[in-house]
């Protein structure tokens, strides 16, 4: 519509500078109306070159503005290309890193043990989210002592050690919040003081992200990335590490109820000890090496003077305490030793000293005997005390067969009780 009223402005004036040129023609055919056409023609004609001029400038910055709208809405437009090639770029990011979902899976399913799901589960959010940088800790909590225990790390620094074994001030956090925590750049997080958040570290630790281990409502651990710059962490790596851990927790739970029913089946769940049967198995195994390599071999056989008195007299609950107290005994003072330790059955416990000689082996048992002697036990607000009866037999100076071993340290026991117990007897 504009373009129309230029074009008949255009053809108006040079129709007017034509018939301009036509009177000074003719003005000068007629040389009477030469002096008026001639003061005529030039402010005519000034007049004319005026309104190109304005005509022209105004084209001009039309045109000046139309390119500006052009390279504005070019430049818009280049601004709406690079968004969407970012959301494209992140789009295909987000699609390769919930792909390895269905792998971490089969991973964390193709094992109960519990070392392999707790590396599987650290190394996938370490390669996925921190792309292999920084540091991935993995905790699990102690439920017995309320605290954290970091079981497993991986860092791309070989020199860096970790000190907070038990955690910080970040994993107690999310302990004690059951949440998640993200932290974009640890100068700019007025959650925590600065100050008490790095001391005691030697790591520098800028940003990080950190997701309880959650399974049927009971916190298993924490599974934290770090790194040592800010900004390397955002909300979908924190949604993405939230997803894994949710996952990791039913595996880790699996693994902690396979282990546990491991452990009850090479397990006194009374006293704590290896059971009779694992002992045994392990006696045969350890026998056989000794023999091999030459070295000695003790057993401690130990039993519980008048036990079954004491059981008349405070109960069978009371007889519990006793063999708990006394199984706690022998862990305590044989932990300093290459020994191995079972509840034999009723009061019953044995003892495997390995490379050790059977004197050296009368020398602890002796030892272990005043110390079991002089431990207090409160029953019934009674200050009670027990005793045991100890024999000794070593391999291969009594026999060279660890069945008939078993038995020579049992005879010696019996040997103990029969010269009026609380003594230490050599087959």
């Amino acid at each position: 519509m504009q373009q129309n009223s230029y074009q008949k402005r255009f053809w108006l004036i040079l129709f007017l500078f034509s018939l301009a040129f036509l009177l000074i023609r003719i003005a000068f055919l007629h040389q009477k109306l030469n002096s008026i056409f001639f003061f005529l023609f030039i402010p005519v004609n000034i007049l004319i070159l005026l309104y190109f001029l304005k005509f022209y400038s105004h084209r001009a910055s039309l045109i000046r503005s139309q390119i500006e709208r052009t390279e504005e809405e070019t430049n818009v437009a280049g601004v709406e290309v690079k968004k969407a090639s970012d959301y494209s770029s992140g789009l295909k990011f987000k699609i390769i890193r919930y792909d390895n979902l269905e792998k971490i899976i089969e991973n964390l399913n193709r094992s109960l043990k519990l070392d392999t799901v707790i590396r599987v589960l650290s190394s996938a959010v370490y390669s996925l989210i921190s792309n292999s940088s920084g540091t991935a800790l993995l905790y699990l909590v102690d439920h017995q002592h309320q605290k954290l225990n970091l079981v497993h790390s991986i860092k791309d620094d070989s020199d860096l050690v970790i000190l907070s074994k038990e955690g910080d001030i970040f994993d107690h956090w999310v302990l004690r919040h059951s949440s998640q925590l993200i932290i974009e750049d640890l100068k700019n997080d007025f959650r925590f003081d600065l100050d008490s958040a790095r001391s005691g570290q030697t790591r520098p630790v800028f940003s990080l992200i950190s997701s309880p281990l959650i399974s049927h409502n009971s916190l298993l651990g924490v599974l934290r990335l770090e790194s040592k710059q800010s900004g390397s962490f955002n909300q979908d790596d924190l949604r993405f590490l939230s997803l894994v851990s949710d996952l990791g927790a039913v595996a880790l739970e699996n693994s902690l109820l396979f282990q546990k029913t491991q452990d009850l089946a090479i397990h006194d769940d009374l006293t704590g000890l290896f059971t009779k049967h694992y002992f045994l198995g392990k006696l045969k195994d350890e026998a056989k090496r000794c023999m091999r390599l030459d070295q000695q071999l003790s057993l401690m056989m130990i039993d519980i003077d008048f036990f079954k008195q004491y059981n008349d007299k405070f109960g069978h609950t009371a007889g519990d305490i006793v063999l708990k107290k006394v199984g706690s005994l022998l862990k305590n003072s044989l932990g300093d030793y290459n020994s191995l330790l079972c509840r034999f059955g009723g009061e019953e416990f044995l003892v495997m000293l390995s490379g050790l000689g059977k004197q050296k082996a009368k020398e602890i048992a002796e030892n272990l005997r005043k110390r079991v002697q002089v431990e207090s036990i409160i029953l019934r607000r009674q200050d009670t005390h027990v005793t045991v009866s100890i024999g000794v037999a070593n391999m291969p100076i009594d026999t060279k067969d660890e069945d008939e071993l078993v038995q020579k340290a049992d005879k010696a026991m019996y040997d103990a009780k029969g010269q009026g117990r609380n003594k230490v007897c050599l087959i």
